[in-house]
């Protein structure tokens, strides 16, 4: 994690006024995506990430693209989610819609609300 202003407050809360960037490791050691926020916020007591303003989540290994403007990280699921408008680029195709649950590394995802023209495998 790199950040270049933390605030800490008694209840073990943190904020991140200036925004915040994280590389996320898989078992083997390499790093399997990247989030980035412009602001964000940890809550201590429910072991939460709120990343928000402009917010990108990258998969390295499929070559991924999430970008929206607001994003929740559980790294004890290992799950991001998010009720606002996302768009994700793909080596082809860019998938837009409202809302997102996915791991943490964007290799499975579902987008609640789809919008848009895109291929799918039969």
């Amino acid at each position: 994690m790199m950040a270049n202003r933390i605030m800490e407050f008694n209840n073990g809360n943190q904020e991140f006024p200036k925004g915040l960037y994280f590389e996320i490791y898989g078992d083997e050691g390499k790093i399997e995506s990247t989030l980035r926020a412009n602001h964000a916020y940890y809550y201590k007591e429910k072991k939460i990430w709120r990343g928000s303003g402009k917010v990108e989540v990258k998969n390295i290994k499929k070559n991924q693209f999430l970008n929206t403007e607001e994003i929740f990280w559980k790294p004890d699921k290992r799950k991001i989610f998010t009720e606002k408008f996302v768009s994700i680029k793909l080596e082809n195709e860019v998938i837009y819609g409202w809302g997102l649950d996915a791991d943490q590394d964007m290799s499975n995802y579902s987008i609640k609300k789809p919008k848009g023209e895109f291929e799918i495998d039969d």
